[in-house]
């Protein structure tokens, strides 16, 4: 029990004080907007940046755990695409099924991995952030602009994907840290020390963003498909994980748990990003982001929990 509230209470008492910051009035939106930027465009990168880096090459192969993370993943993506074919245009279609396959990798799975696993665990928490957000972001991408456009052209689509991945700060920084780390060349002490510092500011910042947004999301009746949503996210999603890192794929202990409980996390930010970005109906992503945190305060320590006899 000690370890469960260790790990779990720093996370949600982050996010409660940006909530209770929001509820108050003493952040307002223009921070809210502010602060996550200053997460994505700074603070996170330095945070990946500095990982991969320092981290051997080796430590990063992991097949099994990317193959198992990548495949729940799809297959949960996958499942809401094709069920709600008859209902749900394409575009919106997509945006709900990145909301059911989307964790929140970057701003609970790092602090929270780092919490749980201790440093071991940074590294499946980085692999499972790359792929949430390259393989899985640039899917969706594909679909929303396909069921956008009058008459869409596969390669104009891929290539636009592939230009806002290569943009994406998120993106760029841990290819550019791999890329030190494959050189001859040590990283500097000045560069060392300025990512360390940059970067410790992330997770924190991070949580206390979800907390402002939690706070100004609107209110509104509960749609049904959100339910299908949660269902799939926090239920399906991780036990379908579970299914394939205990009986398809070979992995260390700590990966395989990782990969668990990194499926278990709440919804991310990424879907609001994209429906408000296409103008899609951002109701039932902004409910699921809302509820899968609350919710998963409860699902994410049983977890935690189970996993401590296991170490």
């Amino acid at each position: 029990m000690t370890a469960v509230v260790n790990a779990v209470i720093p996370i949600f008492a982050l996010i409660l004080i940006g909530y209770l910051a929001a509820k108050k009035k003493i952040l307002s939106h223009e921070a809210t907007h502010h602060l996550n930027l200053y997460v994505v465009w700074l603070a996170l990168p330095a945070l990946l940046f500095q990982a991969m880096a320092t981290t051997p090459w080796q430590d990063l192969y992991q097949p099994g755990f990317i193959a198992a993370s990548m495949g729940a993943m799809l297959i949960v993506f996958l499942v809401y695409l094709v069920w709600q074919k008859k209902t749900t245009p394409l575009a919106d279609r997509s945006v709900n099924s990145l909301s059911a396959a989307y964790s929140n990798t970057g701003y609970m799975g790092l602090p929270l991995c780092t919490l749980v696993f201790g440093p071991e665990g940074l590294i499946p928490a980085i692999i499972s952030m790359i792929l949430t957000a390259c393989v899985l972001f640039a899917m969706a991408i594909i679909f929303i602009e396909l069921g956008v456009q009058s008459s869409p052209k596969l390669s104009e689509t891929l290539r636009k994907t592939a230009l806002s991945l290569a943009k994406n700060p998120l993106i760029a920084a841990p290819v550019l840290g791999g890329l030190m780390a494959a050189s001859p060349v040590s990283m500097p002490v000045p560069l060392l020390e300025f990512t360390r510092l940059l970067g410790a500011s992330a997770s924190p910042c991070a949580l206390v963003t979800i907390g402002l947004f939690l706070a100004q999301t609107p209110n509104k009746d509960l749609q049904t498909r959100t339910v299908t949503v949660l269902t799939l996210k926090l239920l399906l999603l991780p036990a379908f994980t579970a299914l394939l890192v205990f009986y398809v794929f070979d992995m260390p202990p700590v990966y395989r748990q990782a990969a668990i409980l990194l499926a278990a996390l709440p919804t991310g930010t990424g879907p609001f990003m994209l429906a408000t970005l296409y103008k899609r109906n951002s109701q039932l992503v902004s409910q699921s982001i809302f509820l899968s945190t609350v919710i998963s305060v409860l699902t994410i320590s049983l977890l935690i929990s189970w996993f401590e006899p296991l170490q």
